[in-house]
C-alpha cells in the first residue's frame, strides 16, 4: 500500500489540516500500517486497531505536547507514534534499537508518561494535570484508560482523587469489552448496562438546553430553578458511578465516528468540571481474524497476513503448564486456578472449561488475586495463581502480609520468568527471584524443562507448605543433554573432578551445557552444577561447590537479592576460600530486544559462558 496520506503526517498539525474524507483514508491506512508491522514484527495488534479512529480524534482535537495524553498500559499507542513524527520509523518498533511497543518519555516528548501495566493512567494524568495547575499551565490533560483496566484498584484510587481537580482534566474510557481475556466481574456488567442506553448522551444535552433557556425572574426564582434544574436533570438521567466520584459523566460514544467523536471531544473540552467520556471501540476492528478473536491477537508474534496463522505455534512452557494442572485437578477437587486477566497468556484456557467452579478471573488485579487466593488457601483448597513476572510484582505486599505471614499454602505459577524479549523493560521477567528471596519460607523451583515444570509443579502442591513458586520462562524448551531427567533440588553435569564449577537455573541451564560442550571440545575440564529448587537451598548442593577453586555463577535474574548471593553467604559459612563469580543483571533495566541477543548483551548466553570460563 501506499500510504499517500500517512507518510505525509510528521506532527499533529498535519492532522488538523486534512478534510473529513482525508481523516476516513487516513485511518484506513493507519490500520494497514498496523497490519503489515505487528505480521513481521509481533505486537499488540487488537488494542491498536481498535484505537485508531480515537487517537486521530485526540490529535485532531488537542494540541499536544502542549496538552499531555497518557495512555494507560500504553501497548495502543502505535497509532500515537505515527501521528508524532514516528511514522518512518514504526518499522523498527519492539526491534533492538528501534521504537518501544510502549510509550517512552525518553522517545518522544509526545509521550507524557512512561507506561508497560494497567491502570496507571488516572493517577499519573492527574499528577501531571496537578502540576500545571501549580505552574499556571492552562493546557489539557488526558487519561485513556481502557475498561479492561478498570478492573485494577489503582484506577479508581485515582478517580477517587480526580474528582476533586478542577477544569481542564479528561478522562476517556475506552471501552472495548475486552482487557486481554474477556472482561469479568461487576464494571464488566455496568459498562454494559451503559451501553444499553445510547440514549444517554443525548437525552443528558437535550435536557441542560432546554432547561438553560428557562428565564430567571428575581433572587427566590432563580434559587427555585436552579435545584429544580438538579431535580429534573436527576430524574431524567441517572448518575453514573462516575458521577459520584465527581468526574461528570458524558456518553457513551461511537468510538469508530469521527464526527461523533471529535464533537464529543470539543464538548468535553468546555467542561468546567473533570470529565469522563464513554468511547465505545472494537477491538481488533478492521482485521477480520482480530475481530473474530481479539484476545489471541492481543499480544501476537509474527504472523501470515493472509490466513493470520502465527508463524511459529511450538509446544511452550505456558501450555504445558495448563495442561498438567488440569491433569492435577481432575485428581484432587481442592485445585484451583487464579487469574489477573490472563487467561489464555498464562494457558488456562482448558482448565476455564473443564473446570469452571475452580477457575477465577479476577480481573487486572493481581493483588486481590493473592489475598484472595490466600482465603482460598487457608479455607482447605489448593489455589494456583498463574501470572506474569512482570505482573507478580504488583503483589508484592500481599505475597509477605496475605499468604507467607499467615503461612498459606499458596502456588504461583509465575509465567515469562526472566528475560522475555521485544515487550521490553515493563515486562522483563527479572525481579521475582528477588523480591521471593526476601520473603521468609517461601519455596521457588526453577525448572528448565517440561518436565521439570511438571514435577516441580506437582511438588509445590502437594509436597510444599506454605507459599511455594514455580517459575518458568517464555517459549519453549532449549538444548537437552541426551537421556537427561531434571530432578527437584539439584543435578550435577560434567566433570567432578574439575577445578572450576559453573552454576546455573533455570533455562540458562541450556547454554551452560552448551559452554560445557564448547570448553570439553577444547580440552577443559568442567563440572556443571544446575539448581532446580532455588529457595531454599539444598545444603547439600553448596557443600559440593566448596570443592572447586573456581566458581562460576550464571543468573538470569538482578544481581541485587540473587540466589548467586545467597550461596555465596553459604559458601562463607563453610569457609570457602576459592574463587566465586557471578554474572548476573546489574543494576540496570534491559531494554527490548530479542531474548537470544539480550542474553548475549548480557554475558549469559553459551558464547559468552564459554569465553568467561576460557
Amino acid at each position: 500500500m501506499a500510504y499517500e496520506i500517512l507518510s505525509t503526517i510528521e506532527s499533529p498539525d498535519d492532522v488538523k489540516a486534512l478534510s473529513a474524507s482525508q481523516l476516513d483514508q487516513l485511518c484506513a491506512e493507519i490500520r494497514e500500517k498496523l497490519i503489515d508491522v505487528v505480521s513481521v514484527n509481533g505486537g499488540h495488534l487488537s488494542s491498536n486497531l481498535g484505537v485508531v479512529e480515537l487517537t486521530v480524534a485526540l490529535h485532531r482535537t488537542f494540541d499536544c505536547p502542549r496538552d499531555s495524553i497518557v495512555f494507560d498500559v500504553g501497548h495502543q499507542s502505535y497509532t500515537h507514534k505515527m501521528l508524532t513524527g514516528r511514522y518512518n520509523a514504526i518499522d523498527t518498533i519492539r526491534r533492538e534499537g528501534g521504537l518501544s511497543g510502549f510509550p517512552k518519555r525518553s522517545e518522544s516528548d509526545f509521550d507524557a508518561f512512561n507506561a508497560g501495566h494497567a491502570s496507571t493512567s488516572i493517577s499519573a494524568a492527574l499528577g501531571i494535570a496537578k502540576a500545571k495547575l501549580l505552574t499556571g499551565d492552562s493546557s489539557y490533560t488526558v487519561a485513556v484508560i481502557g475498561d479492561g483496566s478498570l478492573t485494577g484498584g489503582l484506577a479508581y484510587e485515582g478517580m477517587n482523587n480526580a474528582g476533586q481537580h478542577k477544569k481542564n482534566f479528561i478522562v476517556i474510557l475506552n471501552d472495548n469489552r475486552m482487557s486481554i481475556s474477556k472482561n469479568v466481574g461487576a464494571m464488566a456488567r455496568y459498562l454494559t448496562s451503559i451501553r444499553m442506553q445510547p440514549w444517554y448522551l443525548r437525552l443528558k444535552r437535550r435536557t441542560e438546553k432546554v432547561l438553560s433557556r428557562v428565564p430567571l425572574v428575581g433572587e427566590p426564582t432563580a434559587y427555585v430553578l436552579k435545584h429544580s434544574k438538579a431535580k429534573v436533570k436527576h430524574v431524567l438521567y441517572r448518575h453514573t458511578i462516575f458521577d459520584k466520584l465527581g468526574l461528570s459523566y458524558y456518553g457513551p460514544v461511537d468510538g469508530h465516528h469521527m464526527e461523533e467523536l471529535i464533537n464529543a471531544l470539543n464538548t468535553v473540552k468546555q467542561s468546567k468540571d473533570p470529565v469522563l467520556l464513554h468511547v465505545v471501540t472494537k477491538k481488533g476492528k478492521g482485521y477480520k481474524y482480530a475481530e473474530h478473536d481479539s484476545a489471541s491477537y492481543h499480544g501476537i508474534g509474527s504472523f501470515n497476513v493472509d490466513t493470520g496463522e502465527p508463524i511459529s505455534s511450538n509446544e511452550n512452557f505456558s501450555s504445558v503448564f495448563g495442561h498438567k494442572l488440569c491433569e492435577l485437578a481432575s485428581d484432587d477437587q481442592r485445585v484451583c486456578a487464579v487469574t489477573a486477566a490472563m487467561r489464555t497468556g498464562t494457558g488456562l484456557m482448558d482448565f476455564s472449561k473443564l473446570y469452571k467452579d475452580r477457575f477465577f478471573d479476577v480481573g487486572i488485579a493481581e493483588e486481590h488475586a493473592v489475598t484472595f487466593a490466600s482465603g482460598l488457601a487457608l479455607s482447605g483448597m489448593l489455589p494456583v495463581f498463574a501470572v506474569y513476572s512482570t505482573f507478580l510484582q504488583r503483589s508484592y505486599d500481599q505475597l509477605i502480609h496475605d499468604a507467607s505471614m499467615q503461612n498459606a499454602h499458596l502456588v504461583l505459577a509465575i509465567d515469562r520468568a526472566g528475560v522475555v524479549g521485544e515487550d521490553g523493560e515493563t515486562h522483563q521477567g527479572l525481579f521475582d527471584v528477588s523480591m521471593l528471596n526476601a520473603i521468609p519460607g517461601v519455596t521457588v523451583f526453577s525448572p528448565c524443562y517440561f518436565d521439570g515444570l511438571e514435577n516441580s509443579l506437582t511438588s509445590a502442591l502437594f509436597d510444599c507448605v506454605g507459599l511455594a513458586a514455580v517459575r518458568y520462562p517464555r517459549g519453549g524448551e532449549g538444548k537437552r543433554p541426551e537421556n537427561y531427567t531434571e530432578n527437584l533440588n539439584y543435578d550435577i553435569c560434567g566433570d567432578k573432578e574439575a577445578d572450576t564449577l559453573l552454576v546455573t537455573y533455570g533455562r540458562l541451564f541450556s547454554e551452560a551445557y552448551q559452554a560445557y560442550e564448547n570448553l570439553t571440545a577444547q580440552g577443559r575440564r568442567v563440572c556443571v552444577l544446575k539448581l532446580c529448587r532455588i529457595k531454599p537451598l539444598d545444603p547439600e548442593a553448596v557443600r559440593f561447590a566448596s570443592g572447586f577453586k573456581t566458581v562460576r555463577f550464571f543468573e538470569e535474574g538482578m544481581r541485587s537479592g540473587s540466589v548467586a548471593d545467597v550461596m555465596r553467604a553459604m559458601l562463607d559459612d563453610l569457609n570457602y576460600g576459592g574463587s566465586f563469580c557471578v554474572t548476573a543483571v546489574e543494576d540496570i533495566y534491559v531494554q527490548h530486544a530479542s531474548v537470544k541477543n539480550s542474553l548475549k548483551a548480557l554475558g549469559l548466553d553459551a558464547g559468552s559462558m564459554t569465553e568467561a570460563l576460557l
